[in-house]
């Protein structure tokens, strides 16, 4: 038992002397003089420490802080509220020829109105089929809904309201039978 208290003396004296150790080092720090960042040392800055003022001294002028103060003038204005900028003044009027007033003809009609686009051509093509001896092609057309696929060659009109106008290897065009609305169709195999 007597072992134990002597640690517990050892261990307090220890303690006590690390903290009067850390308590010098941090002053020696504090009032060490400052380095700049080329290493050189410079003066520590003044500490200032309030001198004992008397109570005669302070001059506080109480009625002033009673005194009536003027208003702002616009009560309206709210600093933190967004408001867009004035427009610009519009440009003077121009000024009017004062010579002999001339006529501006009135517009033209535009005629009538020109026709609504053809719809696009809603077949796919979906194969070339080819001869033996490559002189005749045909292509192959789905309409999309799951039908019978339908087939032609160059000249020939396909489900009634189209025409074959050119094959390719991997395209064809179609116009409608009167002639307008050429389109390219893509081979998309499916």
């Amino acid at each position: 038992m007597e072992a134990e208290r002597r640690n517990q003396i050892i261990l307090a004296g220890l303690g006590v002397v690390l903290v009067i150790v850390a308590v010098r080092a941090w002053n020696s720090q504090s009032a060490a003089p400052l380095r700049s960042s080329n290493g050189a040392a410079g003066q520590a800055p003044a500490v200032r420490r309030p001198q004992s003022v008397s109570v005669g001294a302070l001059d506080v002028h109480l009625k002033a802080l009673d005194a009536e103060h003027s208003k702002p003038a616009d009560a309206s204005r709210n600093l933190f509220r967004f408001k867009p900028k004035p427009l610009p003044p519009p440009p003077p009027p121009a000024a009017r020829p004062t010579g002999p007033r001339q006529i501006e003809p009135p517009p033209t009609p535009a005629g009538p109105p020109p026709p609504p686009p053809l719809p696009p051509i809603t077949l796919k093509f979906i194969g070339l089929v080819q001869t033996a001896d490559k002189t005749q092609r045909l292509a192959v057309f789905s309409d999309g809904r799951g039908g019978v696929p339908m087939y032609g060659k160059e000249g020939d009109i396909i489900d009634g309201r189209y025409r074959i106008v050119r094959i390719g290897a991997e395209s064809i065009e179609l116009t409608y039978l009167d002639g307008r609305g050429r389109q390219t169709i893509r081979l998309s195999g499916g």
